[in-house]
């Protein structure tokens, strides 16, 4: 979508240039327009910039209205709906009007054309939004599976056998890690409210948001609060940590997510699962390599634990 937008935008210029000449004014908008467009690609609001930008093209030239198509994606990716649909009205009409102001007739087909366009644009995007929500849903049952089936699943057999061999106190020992997990798996299903930095502090005291934040996708929110979570529940459970700190920073391509404590920490080479434990790990680096991202974690006994995750944005 990025790379169509700068093809349409050099068609635009080309055919501008081509039959009204290369005006100075109109090519330098063209490279503003072009520059612009990334900064409101990243940061919403920076995006008005852009698009104003853009309407003044598009009245110079109605061509630049080929650049519609990823502006309108852009507002309904970055925007709610009832905020972005509006505004995709207002960027139609600008483009019918300027359309029919150079026109020595009015022709139907000036209004219906980019009205057609933009209900489109529109479908395409909403139903683009439903398979990926599809997917997600798909591949977190898949998780859940995989996981229930590491660990709760295995450790029902185990309690099961130690009750058969009479081995009370083990079977109950079996019994508690279960509920533990099952206590997590609640906890990892739930919904994130608000934002991901308001739902990261609300886990943790000590965050720090570095970066301008732009939007980032529903699966991409959920793994990154799902590694905190399990990160900062390692620290209290095992590294007896007395402070961990959080840190999400947005970057220009990328956002990472840093989880500090002090504790005891361990060596990360050698954690092996046990007893329906030591699944945590293997569990935060199944969900960043499913968003293509990495997971990076550094430890020692006694030197406490940093887990970093990088995740592309698009």
């Amino acid at each position: 979508m990025h790379a169509g937008f700068y093809v349409l935008l050099t068609a635009s210029a080309a055919r501008y240039a081509t039959y009204h000449g290369a005006d100075p004014a109109v090519l330098a908008l063209t490279a503003a327009l072009g520059l612009a467009y990334p900064a409101g690609v990243r940061w919403t609001r920076a995006l008005p910039g852009v698009l104003a930008v853009w309407l003044v093209l598009v009245w110079v030239a109605p061509s630049f209205g080929w650049c519609a198509i990823p502006l309108f994606f852009q507002c309904l990716r970055q925007l709610q709906p009832r905020v972005a649909l509006p505004i995709a009205g207002v960027l139609t009409a600008g483009v019918v009007l300027a359309q029919i102001r150079l026109a020595t007739t009015f022709d139907l087909s000036l209004v219906l054309g980019p009205v057609g366009v933009a209900v489109l644009t529109a479908a395409v995007f909403f139903d683009r939004a439903r398979l990926l929500r599809e997917a997600g849903a798909l591949q977190e049952r898949q998780r859940v599976a995989r996981e229930i089936h590491d660990t709760l699943a295995q450790g029902f057999s185990s309690i099961n056998l130690l009750l058969e061999l009479g081995d009370h106190d083990r079977a109950a020992a079996v019994a508690r890690e279960n509920l533990w997990e099952a206590r997590r798996f609640v906890r990892d299903l739930a919904p994130i409210r608000g934002t991901l930095a308001d739902a990261l502090h609300r886990l943790c005291p000590h965050v720090e948001v570095d970066g301008e934040p732009y939007p980032l996708s529903v699966q991409t929110e959920v793994a990154l609060l799902r590694v905190a979570q399990g990160a900062v529940a390692n620290a209290a459970e095992h590294a007896h940590a007395g402070r961990v700190a959080i840190t999400l920073s947005y970057l220009g391509d990328a956002v990472t997510l840093d989880v500090v404590d002090d504790g005891r920490g361990f060596d990360p080479a050698a954690v092996v699962p046990v007893e329906g434990r030591g699944y945590g790990l293997a569990s935060i680096r199944g969900r960043i390599t499913e968003l293509g991202g990495t997971v990076s974690v550094e430890s020692a006994p006694g030197e406490g634990t940093a887990v970093a995750v990088t995740v592309p944005t698009p």
